[in-house]
């Protein structure tokens, strides 16, 4: 055809312009296509990280962004580490005036507790109020809870209990007590259905992405990292596995030529780039920091009245959730009645701060300057509360 006659095509039409032909063998036009699975480490996000210390002796790892203003405090959900808060952090800190501050809860990340198995509600809630202690003493700042999924029934939990004196806000990110209840009965065969190892932090990272649990690459670059440990040794937490990355990425950085960063997408008949059991393949170099099976009996207590328990939170709260499905009748009333915001942001996945962390900084901003709690940043301009 002409080149002519594709611009009439295009003009009646409205077809998008031919794709670029690129010359060279299959290494230049497989350059395309390459995705970066390596891992980000949290110094790009955070502005430092310090480990904290309980009353009980319990320590806890905790990456905070921002010098002024309430604190949003930011619990995980189950599995992830407070390396999933990362993007977020970064994206609100440069709309209103906040400070971020991410936990890595009990049996998660780099803390370490005397009993890193014990995940109850009754524990986890008691963490957090321990947490706000250590950090802040008797004389704590406006704070924020904001919790995923686990995190959220705990944000609730520390809240319903009265563990922090000086409580603005509940924000709690999809997760309502009757669809969590239902998705127990498959949770196990979900956990069994995952890569128990993986040979690289990079085919982790790539695993995560294509199978939908984090939707967002770059957020999966740094979440990843939090969740994952040494299989050689089980000391080794995200700190160590951080180390041992940056090290070897500065040794081939010089080295990197048009080859190497080139990949040819795998075909249906080549073999898994992931390990799963029975494996003929070389022993896997990571594995998960949380043995998630092992804490089935803690699971129904993270969800049970948590809709009643939300609703009967004194502090201003605001539900955000992937799809309309998920709202029970107790929160549809609630909901009705004016008595909390909620926010709804379909197309993504269950991990909704991470897949469209600059919409749910987005909410956030907009929760704390309709509650007058901080004032926004040069260039942020207020929306209307979505429902």
């Amino acid at each position: 055809m002409s080149e002519l006659g594709k611009d009439i095509l295009k003009k009646k039409f409205g077809l998008p312009p031919m794709p670029p032909i690129i010359s060279g063998g299959p290494a230049k036009r497989n350059m395309i296509r390459k995705k970066d699975y390596s891992p980000i480490y949290w110094d790009k996000y955070f502005e430092k990280k310090l480990d904290v210390t309980t009353a009980a002796g319990d320590t806890f790892r905790v990456y905070e962004r921002g010098s002024e203003g309430p604190v949003l405090l930011f619990l995980h959900g189950g599995g992830f580490s407070a390396l999933s808060w990362a993007l977020l952090s970064a994206h609100i800190t440069t709309m209103v005036k906040c400070r971020c501050v991410a936990v890595d809860l009990r049996g998660h990340g780099d803390s370490s507790t005397s009993d890193n198995k014990n995940l109850s509600a009754e524990q986890m809630s008691s963490d957090v109020g321990n947490i706000v202690l250590s950090l802040y003493k008797d004389d704590p700042p406006p704070i924020i809870l904001v919790g995923h999924s686990m995190g959220g029934a705990i944000a609730v939990h520390t809240a319903v209990r009265n563990l922090i004196s000086n409580l603005i806000g509940i924000a709690v990110i999809d997760v309502v007590e009757g669809t969590a209840l239902e998705a127990l009965a498959s949770m196990q065969s979900f956990l069994r259905g995952r890569p128990k190892t993986f040979e690289s932090m990079e085919k982790a990272i790539e695993w995560a992405v294509r199978s939908g649990q984090i939707m967002n690459l770059e957020s999966a670059r740094v979440s990843m990292v939090g969740q994952l440990k040494s299989i050689s040794s089980d000391e080794t937490g995200p700190e160590e596995m951080e180390h041992q990355h940056r090290t070897f990425q500065d040794t081939i950085e010089e080295e990197k030529d048009e080859e190497t960063t080139t990949a040819t997408l795998p075909s249906s008949s080549s073999q898994s780039p992931f390990k799963t059991p029975g494996s003929n393949q070389s022993p896997h170099k990571y594995t998960w920091r949380i043995d998630l099976s092992q804490t089935e009996k803690f699971w129904e207590g993270w969800f049970e009245g948590l809709s009643q328990k939300f609703l009967s939170c004194a502090a201003p709260k605001m539900l955000i959730l992937a799809g309309p499905d998920r709202l029970d009748k107790d929160l549809t009333i609630g909901q009705m009645q004016g008595k909390f915001q909620m926010n709804l942001l379909p197309q993504c996945g269950h991990a909704v701060h991470e897949d469209v962390p600059e919409k749910v900084a987005d909410i956030l901003a907009n929760f704390m300057i309709r509650h007058r709690v901080t004032e926004a940043l040069v260039g942020f301009e207020r929306s209307v509360p979505g429902c």
